[in-house]
Formats: C-alpha cells, sequence, structure tokens
C-alpha cells in the first residue's frame, strides 16, 4: 500500500470517509467484487446448476408475525440438500427467508444481516421497519443481471414495527420480485415453488387475531400441503427429524421455535391426516 493509497493511519481514504449508513454501498467502492450482483458470470443460462431453495411462508398474528420454510433445496430433478435452512433473524426485530438461487440467497442474507447491524452501530438506532424492506429491495435490484441467466432470489420478508401506531397489527409481511419490486403483504404470503399449495392452505386457515398456536399450526399445515403437491417442497421428515424452521417475531424479538415445538404441531397435522384418510 502506498502513501498515495492511505492515509496516516495505513487505511486506504474510503476506510475513513463517511460514506454513509449502508455497509453495501461502502462495499462497493472499496470492494464491489464481493458484492454478489458484481461478478461476472458466463453468458449462458445457468438455473439448473445449482441448489435452489423452495418455499417459504409468512404470516401475522395477534402480537406479531411468524414466519417458516420447509428444508429441502433441488437442483433439477434432484434434492440437493434435505436439510437446507432458508429462515434467518435479520436482527433482533425482523426475519428473512429465502427461495431461488440457494448460494447467491444465502450470501445475500449475510450481506443483509451486516448491513443492518453496520447502520446501527453507525447511526445508533435501529432502522424503520420500511427502511429495513427497502434496504433489501435495492440488494435484489443489484442481483439483477444474474436474475436474468437464471440465479434469481425471491426473499420474503416480516418483522415486527415498533412504530406501529396502537391498535393496528404490530406484524407486517414484505414480497418482492426479481427486479426489486418491494409489496406488502395483508396478512399472510408464501414464495417458491410450492406457494401456491401453500398459499391456498393459508387461504383457508388463517385469520386476523390468531393467537401465535394458532399460527404456528397455519404455518407448518401450509407446508405440509405445499409438500403434497410440489415435488421441490419437503414434508417434515420423521424418520430422519428434519421439520420446517419456523421463527416468531413478537414484542420479546425473533425467536426460532425449537424442533420439539414444531415436530409436535406436525404430528398433530400428520395424525390428524392419518386419521381422515382411515375413515375414507
Amino acid at each position: 500500500m502506498t502513501d498515495q493509497s492511505a492515509g496516516r493511519s495505513g487505511f486506504p481514504p474510503a476506510y475513513l470517509d463517511r460514506v454513509g449508513s449502508s455497509f453495501t454501498d461502502f462495499l462497493g467502492i472499496t470492494a464491489p467484487d464481493l458484492l454478489p450482483g458484481r461478478r461476472p458470470l458466463p453468458a449462458m443460462p445457468l438455473g439448473e446448476v445449482g441448489p435452489h431453495a423452495t418455499t417459504i411462508v409468512a404470516v401475522t398474528y395477534g402480537d406479531g408475525v411468524l414466519m417458516g420454510g420447509d428444508r429441502r433445496a433441488t437442483m433439477g430433478n434432484l434434492i440437493s440438500s434435505r436439510d437446507i435452512e432458508k429462515v434467518y433473524a435479520a436482527d433482533s426485530w425482523s426475519v428473512i427467508g429465502i427461495a431461488g438461487a440457494a448460494g447467491i440467497a444465502i450470501e445475500m442474507v449475510r450481506l443483509y444481516q451486516v448491513e443492518l447491524e453496520h447502520y446501527e452501530k453507525i447511526e445508533g438506532m435501529t432502522m424503520s421497519l420500511d427502511g429495513k424492506a427497502n434496504r433489501l429491495a435495492a440488494m435484489i435490484r443489484g442481483n439483477l443481471g444474474a436474475a436474468m441467466q437464471g440465479l434469481a432470489v425471491v426473499p420474503l420478508f416480516a418483522g415486527y414495527d415498533l412504530d406501529a401506531a396502537e391498535g393496528t397489527s404490530p406484524g407486517r409481511v414484505f414480497s418482492y420480485d426479481v427486479t426489486g419490486g418491494n409489496y406488502e403483504e395483508n396478512g399472510y404470503t408464501a414464495v417458491g415453488s410450492g406457494s401456491l399449495f401453500a398459499k391456498s392452505s393459508l387461504k383457508k386457515t388463517w385469520r386476523p387475531g390468531l393467537s401465535a398456536d394458532a399460527a404456528t399450526r397455519t404455518v407448518v399445515e401450509s407446508l405440509y400441503d405445499a409438500a403434497d403437491d410440489d415435488s421441490a417442497t419437503g414434508g417434515p421428515d420423521m424418520v430422519r427429524k428434519l421439520y420446517p424452521i419456523v421463527y416468531r417475531v413478537d414484542a420479546e424479538g425473533a425467536v426460532r421455535l425449537s424442533d420439539d415445538q414444531v415436530s409436535s404441531v406436525a404430528a398433530t397435522i400428520v395424525a390428524e391426516r392419518t386419521a381422515a384418510d382411515g375413515q375414507g
């Protein structure tokens, strides 16, 4: 490092100037090749060369919001992973679920987590929920080139709104398209290959003001129904003890439900479906 490129501290000027509260913008100046959407790709469709994560659902309930995802990743007609994790805490008050090109999606989630943490350190406060949703939209937009070649990332975002007006639901859900379009959903939504079947299930079981337990069942049951009709969505695996990952976000923050909690709900659903089939 030469004197011309670094100051007395030994760091390049970009490390010393206050570029802003966005870590992604800082990375775009100092090391743009590390951003997922800035890497050169071959001029050919790439959609089938890497694992794809599939179905994610989110629902609001009386005290907040829940998000769940199945555990299967596919690569063409192959199951590339049976235990992938697709739902993550973005920060203390929000969660993000991934559908699409799994490797890029996971990298985007990690960058997004750093983005929110960096903002808190620079500004000394938590970003608003709308601000978080908009920051994620900008990151998705930055991946548009890869998306056009088959490596699309379409996340689902949800969180507890610390600024929600009294008497309104504090849980909010946001969906996106590959161009970074940002859409707030009313009550529930799903993304991924099994989203059509998951939404059909949610339409019948969700209602405003659900309790946390009832909303958990709604999430797990919608994933069960999606797995019943979509080969790329994995259902509860009682043999391998693999169950959907479910996060709850309320006034206490973002908490991942334990496997025991989720497996209990899944076992109840399976037992009820088995009994119903036996009566047919």
